[in-house]
């Protein structure tokens, strides 16, 4: 595959995706490329890829190129940084937003599926940022958006690592942005609540979900929209929506064993 209509100039710059094949990812691609951006759409799904990067190169006007790589194979960041890199591609911003859940608890699970979540959720995360960074801080411009989750403020479920992977995300993010600040490399840590998205339907949950309020759910691509804008404000931290915001508020200040308590109803009304 040839990346050479993407080599970097003085006026575009190159945004690279994961996770972007659907859902808040796919509306990421379209919000980054709407401003401007080439992309780099990275997921697993190529079919889905390519039709995203023809739509993003007919409507938008950038360059849209697929690279098909599944995150938990603890060499796909390297294999992804060495093709870019080898291609004299400089990759100004890096969103990662490649996730998903798993259905069954930790116990009843095999570790190589929470070896996997891990790999995905948070060493990835952690192994990109370490690969595309350095050459961000040398140009002096860099943006690295992280997608978290709103469930970081609340007691984690039982039998689940996904909230405590979302909160490594979250506390990778604040101590990047600590150390970047004034070298020109923003990051922030996009936190958004309930979105209709896929990812319910592959859980199993849609059900179970679509009762509940609808003013409590927001749309992937009013998600995405203020992801890049709080990202390129600045913001270090940004949850989405003033409902999830008043949800996370709550949950600092009620004690642990109500939120606990309302999140096992919850789960047992499924």
């Amino acid at each position: 595959m040839s990346y050479d209509s993407l080599t970097r100039t003085t006026t575009t710059r190159t945004a690279l995706v994961t996770g972007a094949s659907a859902g808040i990812g796919r509306e990421l691609a379209w919000v980054f490329g709407r401003h401007g951006f080439n992309l780099i759409l990275v997921a697993r799904r190529q079919q889905r890829l390519e039709e995203l990067s023809v739509r993003l190169r007919e409507e938008c006007g950038v360059e849209a190129r697929v690279l098909v790589s599944d995150l938990a194979d603890p060499k796909a960041p390297e294999r992804i940084f060495d093709e870019l890199t080898g291609a004299d591609i400089a990759v100004d911003a890096l969103v990662n937003n490649a996730g998903y859940a798993i259905s069954k608890t930790f116990s009843k699970s095999g570790w190589h599926e929470q070896a996997n979540l891990i790999q995905v959720m948070a060493t990835a995360v952690a192994h990109l940022c370490h690969l595309f960074v350095p050459a961000m801080v040398e140009r002096g411009y860099g943006r690295v958006l992280n997608v978290a989750s709103l469930v970081v403020y609340a007691p984690p479920s039982a039998g689940s690592l996904y909230s405590a992977t979302k909160s490594f995300v979250v506390h990778l993010s604040r101590s990047l942005s600590q150390e970047l600040a004034d070298r020109g490399v923003h990051v922030t840590a996009l936190c958004p609540g309930l979105t209709y998205s896929e990812f319910h339907d592959v859980m199993g949950t849609r059900g179970a979900v679509s009762r509940l309020p609808s003013f409590i759910w927001m749309d992937a691509r009013t998600v995405a929209e203020q992801g890049y804008n709080a990202l390129m404000r600045g913001d270090v931290l940004y949850i989405n929506g003033w409902v999830n915001r008043l949800i996370a508020g709550l949950c600092a200040i009620l004690p642990n064993s109500i939120i606990q308590r309302s999140r096992s109803q919850f789960a047992r009304s499924q």
